[in-house]
């Protein structure tokens, strides 16, 4: 009888365990799906892949320009900031280009180096921008990113997705992968056992 309650509960154990290794796979499935329609074309789309040295030959705020929220915003989702043109000597080429924060920064709004987010306080706006404004007029020399197939002229300082992020990215479902199988392998070989123990 308490043979039939061992085997019982043993059975039940690795029931679950079998749900919670197949559970993990699943789940690391899913987030391999949504990193795949996400992030990866964000990352294939940039052309900036080339890191160089960028020395700042001028850095100007302009007049204050409408930054809309997003498209189809309406008037009261548009706010007006200062318009920072930041102009670099590309290292690698000799040539004078305009610098952009991010790839999508240039998407937003192509005439300024940065786009801030939307922020109701424009004094708290403004102040960031004389402050980046100054900390390039500081800081002559920098790394950046720039296009070695010549499609875009420009360069950023970031990307967005940059290689070691992807990966990082890519870390916490291939562990979550990795640990299912190894759950589900370790559930299969103590029922192989369990079976060869009882044939003998």
């Amino acid at each position: 009888m308490l043979a039939k309650k061992l085997v019982t509960a043993q059975k039940r154990g690795e029931t679950r365990a079998l749900c919670l290794g197949l559970g993990m796979v699943a789940c690391s499935m899913m987030m391999y799906f949504f990193i795949g329609i996400t992030i990866v074309p964000f990352y294939t789309k940039s052309v900036w892949t080339t890191e160089t040295v960028c020395k700042v030959l001028k850095a100007n705020i302009k007049d204050e320009v409408p930054c809309p929220n997003g498209e189809g915003s309406k008037d009261e989702d548009i706010f007006s900031y200062p318009c920072l043109q930041v102009w670099v000597n590309l290292t690698a080429s000799g040539q004078e280009v305009m610098l952009y924060q991010t790839e999508d920064t240039l998407e937003r709004n192509p005439k300024c180096s940065y786009v801030p987010g939307k922020s109701e306080n424009s004094k708290e706006v403004k102040a960031r921008i004389e402050t980046i404004a100054s900390n390039f007029k500081k800081y002559q020399t920098f790394p950046c990113y720039y296009d070695p197939g010549g499609t875009q002229t420009n360069v950023i300082l970031s990307r967005l997705y940059p290689p070691k992020g992807l990966i990082f990215t890519f870390l916490w479902p291939t562990l979550m992968f990795t640990g299912g199988c190894l759950i589900i392998s370790l559930v299969k070989i103590s029922q192989y056992v369990s079976v060869l123990s009882a044939w003998q």
